[in-house]
């Protein structure tokens, strides 16, 4: 391709040389503009030449070095005095002196343009360099995997030109489908599926385990199925990055950027590929930590629930009972204990069996929890015994909630229960403050004192302490 060079000159001499250096030349492409300072500030703005070629002194007068993003090569046809005060005056480098020879200029556009090149390459890594420095320093600070992943498709888009820039996933055993787990356009939008059959080159990057480079997605022959897809698109050039921390691919993650247009860069491909590596530790790190920290989620979620049901055990009833009966009479606010007993369970055992017996216990639990209301605190007491603590919550609310939970179960089908059999429930309260409840333990044992005479009196009933005239059927 050619380098256009703009040549800001009127003396006709020069001009004769000019022309007869540029003529036939296949490297160089010379762009003659006259006398006009707007015309020329406006073509250095639009067009950006390799080069300008400039009359000195007349022409560095219209002229300013500094603001022009390229070479500046000054030719001294007159007073040389003149000429050479206003080339230092400039802070013009290269210049000419008359007799012009043709060796002289070849050799000043050469080093001028190629000393332009390789400043502008310098200049292009450094800015690499501390997108990557500072790419890796965000991605350090966190311990979320979700936020790192979204730092560096958003990095991307801000050093390179892309149509799309996005992290995808895909599961060990997953052969069909992958997924979008993060996106430079919002980092809300996630988990979108991908067919694979639509992606070959993500089916290839799975196959060689390393980057896969589209070019041109017109021409590339894995591109050859989906090329009517892609086409409306305009889709040209595509870059398929895995993420390897240690020769693994993590997560089977993998980065990719897609261009309109034209191509990538061996550059930009080189950038992407560091971008990579740089974030591959600290993604390693931070799906270590989040998988650490849902191990401690569930072992402490295990350490407060009862194995069989699934709701919280008596260990941490015991602990939340002493935290919401302290802060009932710090507050002055009532306090509501319910404990209910599955009526004739051992029948259900004799019957079906133990194992059948267990799944009613768990769907038992399930049904309750469902129904339970978000502040109150569901927990298996022992056997098919539960105890239920409501804070905030009077006599009166009491008995409305057992009513409604007493409901629910009996309308309840259980489904490993193959006759429609209803299950029932013999429920007792107590509830604070009263003059005999002087400790949370005082309030356990006088629900459990309710249950046993509702229990006594016929089961598949409400009782209440203190007693009230009538327990509740």
């Amino acid at each position: 391709m050619k380098k256009e060079i703009f040549i800001y000159e009127e003396d006709k001499d020069t001009l004769r040389f000019l022309r007869s250096f540029f003529r036939g030349r296949d490297d160089y492409s010379a762009h003659f503009i006259k006398r006009d300072e707007k015309a020329l500030r406006r073509e250095l703005v639009e067009k950006r030449p390799a080069a300008v070629i400039v009359n000195s002194p007349d022409g560095l007068e219209h002229i300013n070095p500094s603001e022009v993003e390229c070479p500046v090569i000054a030719m001294i046809s007159g007073n040389v005095t003149n000429g050479i005060r206003s080339v230092v005056k400039a802070g013009v480098e290269y210049y000419l002196l008359s007799p012009f020879y043709k060796e002289d200029l070849e050799y000043k556009l050469k080093v001028a343009i190629e000393r332009k090149i390789w400043f502008e390459n310098l200049y292009r890594e450094k800015k690499d360099l501390e997108a990557l420095i500072e790419l890796t320093y965000l991605v350090s600070s966190t311990l979320n995997p979700k936020e790192v992943l979204y730092l560096v498709v958003k990095k991307i888009p801000e050093i390179i030109n892309v149509t799309r820039c996005s992290m995808i996933s895909m599961g060990v055993e997953e052969q069909r489908y992958a997924y979008v787990v993060s996106t430079f356009e919002d980092p809300k939008i996630t988990n979108i599926r991908l067919d694979l059959q639509k992606y070959p080159e993500i089916r290839k990057a799975l196959t060689l385990k390393k980057p896969v480079i589209i070019k041109d997605a017109m021409k590339d022959p894995i591109m050859k199925e989906v090329r009517d897809i892609i086409a409306p698109i305009g889709i040209r050039s595509i870059v398929v990055i895995p993420m390897v921390f240690r020769d693994e691919i993590i997560g089977t993650l993998f980065l990719r950027t897609s261009r309109a247009g034209h191509t990538f860069t061996e550059r930009e491909i080189k950038l992407c590929t560091a971008i990579a590596n740089a974030s591959a530790n600290a993604l390693y790190n931070a799906f270590l930590y989040d998988r650490v920290e849902k191990e401690k989620t569930r072992l402490e979620r295990l350490a407060i629930t009862d194995y069989l049901t699934g709701i919280y055990n008596i260990r941490y009833f015991y602990n939340r009972i002493d935290e919401e009966f302290s802060r009932a009479g710090r507050y002055n606010i009532p306090l509501g204990c319910m404990m209910f007993d599955i009526d004739y369970f051992k029948k259900i055992n004799d019957t079906y069996g133990h194992r059948v017996g267990d799944i009613v216990l768990r769907e038992f639990a399930q049904l309750v929890k469902r129904h339970t209301r978000k502040p109150d605190i569901l927990a298996r007491y022992g056997g098919e015994e539960f105890i239920m603590l409501l804070p905030e919550t009077s006599m009166k609310g009491a008995i409305a909630e057992a009513k409604r939970l007493r409901k629910v179960i009996k309308e309840h089908q259980f489904k490993s229960l193959k006759e429609k059999r209803e299950i029932t429930v013999s429920i007792g309260i107590a509830c604070s403050p009263d003059e005999k409840i002087k400790s949370c333990d005082d309030l356990i044992t006088l629900t459990d004192d309710a249950l046993f005479t509702a229990k006594n009196r016929g089961r598949d009933q409400i009782v209440v302490y203190p007693p009230l005239e009538e327990s509740e059927k």
